[in-house]
């Protein structure tokens, strides 16, 4: 007796279809790099994380080359509560001291890093993970905050600790793992001037890495399904210009506004396109890369 499962001979030709459709964009981007920022929904569920996995593996195995770039926000916080340790935001970023930075790099080199490493050679890739500290990958500095007091009109510098951003991306090692079956796991901690540890926003991490490698796509995996115009209907595309007007407008706000202007920086130096896909959706990156319709909202040069 057939231990396959009981599937129409339908269903198989549609598997079929969507194979050959997407002969075209894999042909296409045989060769070009693909950073995706991995995060929230995808990678806190153990099946969207090994769909995710699948997906990255796939990618690999058509010739282009993925680097995935992972946070951990929620994963961190979780720890510093267990630990007792407190913490706190400014401006949506994490107040970094040594006890904080300690556990940052704890978490996100070691457990979660780890954690996607595995997914993806399970699912038949080989991945190694890295941090920014590895071959000195992501030299960083300490990034500062100013604020204007609105009563006073006095501006003055937040001074977040131990948390940087990217002043130099040495993608020599990555260099290396493009020529190989090597798929790069990497987690956003820098090092300072003086050797010390920097906890950095992955979404930085990410643009800075796509534009030091010559990405051809940078792709930020969210819980949201990208930029809604005013009638509540996604955005497929926004050129730079339209982007800065509807930052300008109100019609992109919050969170989403740091998430844009990373995707606008990294295509204004030389990424050819920036796309906000929504990870709650299976194989959103495969939809996006291999489907005219794609999944997300995509940030493209004027």
């Amino acid at each position: 007796m057939s231990n396959k499962p009981d599937v129409s001979m339908e269903t198989y030709l549609e598997q079929a279809k969507t194979l050959s459709e997407a002969l075209p964009y894999m042909r296409r981007h045989s060769g070009e790099t693909f950073v995706i920022k991995y995060g929230g929904h995808a990678m806190g569920d153990e099946t969207f994380a090994q769909l995710f996995a699948r997906d990255v593996v796939l990618l690999k195995q058509v010739g282009i080359n993925p680097i995935v770039v992972h946070g951990g926000g929620p994963q961190i916080g979780d720890m510093l509560e267990r630990l007792k340790i407190k913490s706190e935001f400014i401006e949506g970023l994490r107040v970094t001291d040594q006890a904080t930075v300690e556990i940052v790099e704890m978490v996100l080199s070691g457990s979660i890093n780890k954690q996607i490493v595995t997914h993806i050679n399970e699912a038949g890739g080989l991945a190694v993970g890295l941090s920014g500290k590895d071959g000195n990958l992501i030299r960083a500095e300490k990034l500062r905050r100013t604020v204007r007091d609105t009563d006073s009109n006095i501006e003055r510098i937040l001074d977040l600790g131990l948390v940087g951003e990217p002043k130099e991306i040495s993608p020599d090692i990555l260099d290396v793992f493009e020529q190989s079956d090597i798929i790069p796991v990497i987690a956003p901690i820098g090092v300072g001037a003086n050797g010390e540890t920097l906890n950095i926003n992955a979404d930085t991490v990410a643009g800075a890495i796509a534009a030091a490698v010559g990405a051809v796509r940078l792709i930020m995996l969210t819980d949201v399904v990208g930029v809604l115009g005013k009638d509540g209907n996604l955005i497929p595309e926004l050129t730079l210009a339209e982007a800065r007007n509807l930052i300008k407008t109100g019609v992109i706000s919050g969170g989403m506004i740091p998430k844009i202007k990373t995707c606008m920086s990294a295509v204004e130096e030389g990424v050819a396109g920036a796309v906000i896909v929504d990870g709650r959706v299976p194989h959103a990156i495969l939809l996006e890369i291999f489907t005219d319709h794609g999944a997300g909202t995509l940030i493209v040069p004027e």
